[in-house]
């Protein structure tokens, strides 16, 4: 069965994810306000991101940079 939800990212009802796919509380926002739609285009910039910063995944900064880059790609919200 779809999960419909609201979708902060698209501004409307969209299929939701079927699973919490990041972890925390971020994850549990992102499978409540983002729909499947609005993650998929998400994959499709941080693997620019990663491509033209050459982020290595190991490194915890890289993480944090995409983690605030994806933030503001969902929810137009800075953090330090």
């Amino acid at each position: 069965m779809k999960r419909i939800i609201f979708c902060t990212y698209l501004q409307q009802s969209a299929e939701g994810q079927n699973i919490q796919i990041y972890p925390g509380e971020l994850g549990k926002r992102i499978y409540n306000e983002i729909s499947q739609e609005a993650w998929n285009q998400w994959l499709i910039k941080q693997t620019m991101l990663i491509n033209e910063n050459k982020l290595n995944m190991i490194k915890e900064k890289d993480r944090n940079f995409l983690k605030k880059n994806m933030i503001y790609f969902f929810f137009k919200e800075k953090i330090a």
